[in-house]
């Protein structure tokens, strides 16, 4: 009779695999815009990027941007080819050289953002609003853009 040498069977769990990819995964794309080189960020259209909502009601597209410490006269925004821009400069209040900052994540200077609009907009009917830090565009859609219903007759 042969001897076998036991060895432990190892039972496939596809769940230890998934955990290990989004391991892998959170290692990748553990970049925050405080760790890019200052380069990078300029090179990617501005110095900061505002955060947008972008709300698709009915007949009109909200936008909401988070603009804090932007003066409302610093702000320009575009409508062309359905794309959406907003750019402006957010600035520096005074400059303190002799400051030794322990962290400093609040950017300062220009910004530009893009945004697709996912539907046809009456452009000349567009208003915009500038309240506390927040920029809120309302587009009218166009009304071969706004969803239709037809009912359905049963026999």
């Amino acid at each position: 009779m042969a001897l076998i040498k036991w060895r432990r069977r190892e039972v496939w769990d596809p769940f230890r695999y998934l955990a290990e990819l989004q391991e892998d995964m959170n290692r990748l794309f553990d970049l925050s815009l405080a760790r890019l080189p200052r380069e990078a960020i300029e090179s990617a259209g501005g110095e900061w990027m505002p955060s947008v909502d972008i709300i698709d009601d009915k007949d009109k597209i909200r936008i909401k941007a988070d603009l804090p410490g932007v003066d409302k006269n610093d702000v320009e925004i575009n409508i062309e080819d359905g794309v959406l821009t907003i750019r402006g400069e957010r600035k520096e209040e005074k400059e303190e050289k002799d400051k030794n900052y322990y962290r400093r994540e609040c950017f300062y200077g220009t910004f530009e953002r893009s945004i697709a609009l996912p539907a046809e907009v009456e452009v000349d009917k567009a208003e915009a609003n500038y309240k506390d830090g927040v920029l809120e565009i309302v587009l009218p859609k166009k009304e071969e853009s706004k969803p239709k219903q037809i009912k359905l007759k049963v026999k």
